[in-house]
């Protein structure tokens, strides 16, 4: 994929913003905007809002609740936790990111509009990674009394 040229993409989403800086390697960001270019192209052509989309992935696939290991009196439990924020959206992003990157074949492009998409539906890997984080969480509630202990 040519880098050459400018990329039209103007956008005031802030996640799509760090989105388009998780895709990116080595500093290329021009192909970053190009494959976010693609994808949302991807989407419109199947009929999807590319926006609404993107944000119904990322909400789909963020955790609220993930266990953190915590040691207490010389032992390490697994404590389900409370995400915040930001970490929420770095886990979403890097587990869509992930399920795309993890296919192989046509352009990257295409496995993201997928991804997304599934992800959107709550299908698709990325869901699934945040249900497992679940089950972890509800394996370990017993320890959720540790959760506050310092």
């Amino acid at each position: 994929m040519s880098t050459k040229g400018s990329v039209a993409f103007v956008t005031q989403n802030e996640h799509l913003l760090k989105f388009i800086n998780y895709i990116m390697k080595g500093g290329k960001k021009t192909l970053a905007y190009k494959i976010i270019n693609n994808t949302f192209d991807i989407l419109r052509q199947k009929g999807y809002n590319p926006e609404d989309i993107f944000e119904k992935a990322i909400d789909n696939t963020m955790p609220k609740i993930e266990c953190r290991p915590k040691r207490i009196g010389g032992s390490i439990f697994q404590v389900p936790m409370e995400v915040p924020p930001g970490r929420a959206f770095a886990l979403s992003a890097r587990w869509i990111l992930g399920a795309a990157r993890g296919k192989s074949g046509k352009d990257f492009s295409v496995f993201l509009a997928q991804e997304l998409i599934d992800a959107a539906t709550e299908t698709g890997l990325a869901v699934k990674k945040r249900q497992d984080v679940y089950r972890m969480a509800e394996a370990n509630r017993a320890f959720a009394r540790y959760a506050n202990v310092r």
